[in-house]
């Protein structure tokens, strides 16, 4: 068969996570390499923010009377981000949710080794995307011309504005997409098709608006970067944290959890 079917992708999901385990615990002297992994996440993520902020906002005279262009162009850009976490194998945090939960529910590894495992590739993501905005976005000056500074203190000012509920609310459909995304690739064998798989779900989760963590520990720092009034606390206290919150209910119950339990046997 060209693809695999939902039953041995959960089996491939489970084989994965136990070694994404393995390694945040520091077995078999892989934690230096598994750090490394967790930046190059961020790292990769920021680059899709980065150019969906080039190309979304790139034609305003356009978009301005065709307001879904932009976010079709954002959308069509941003995917690369995902493409090159799941082609190259970084670890990243919203991924990680879904890929510990076969683990998690058979008993292979207990509740703190998911969450030191969550909390480093967290830190570590969030540690690459900030890299990234310093060297190649900031000293770059990649967003000091018109639109796009304009356009991302705009972005990210909506980011910290949005009601609490509703920055948890969209972080949950943000990485339902994401992780349906990963899935989707798992259950391909050709590397075209597993770049389709990333590509569309995520499309859709930019062009719907829904809220990313790792994404947004790029936007925003960009955005602080280009003289946006955005505090440390604001951000993490009004984006942040209930975005999270909402991409691990997104990833973890509603596509690890489910697939789990849906189709690995007990």
């Amino acid at each position: 068969m060209s693809t695999r079917t939902p039953k041995e992708v959960i089996e491939t999901v489970n084989t994965i996570g136990a070694g994404k385990i393995a390694m945040s615990s520091g077995k078999k002297g892989s934690y230096p390499r598994f750090v490394l992994l967790t930046l190059l996440a961020g790292m990769y993520i920021s680059f899709g923010g980065a150019l969906s902020v080039i190309l979304g906002f790139g034609f305003p005279e356009i978009s301005s009377a065709n307001p879904g262009l932009q976010k079709l162009l954002s959308g069509a850009a941003f995917p690369v981000g995902l493409i090159l976490v799941v082609v190259l194998g970084a670890e990243l945090f919203t991924g990680n949710n879904a890929f510990l939960m076969p683990q998690w529910m058979r008993k292979g590894c207990t509740t703190w080794d998911v969450v030191v495992n969550w909390t480093v590739v967290y830190f570590g993501n969030f540690l690459g995307a900030l890299f990234f905005v310093y060297c190649l976005v900031y000293l770059t000056g990649l967003f000091s011309p018109e639109p796009y500074h304009s356009a991302i203190i705009k972005v990210a000012k909506a980011k910290v504005s949005l009601p609490w509920l509703t920055a948890f609310t969209r972080g949950i459909g943000a990485n339902w997409c994401v992780c349906l995304a990963i899935w989707l690739a798992l259950s391909a064998k050709s590397s075209g098709a597993k770049m389709f798989g990333c590509w569309l779900p995520v499309m859709a989760f930019v062009a719907l608006g829904y809220e990313h963590s790792v994404a947004n520990m790029f936007f925003i720092p960009a955005a602080m970067c280009e003289g946006a009034e955005i505090g440390v606390v604001q951000m993490v206290t009004a984006n942040l944290v209930p975005v999270t919150l909402g991409n691990i209910i997104g990833g973890a119950l509603f596509v690890g959890c489910v697939h789990t339990y849906l189709h690995l046997e007990r």
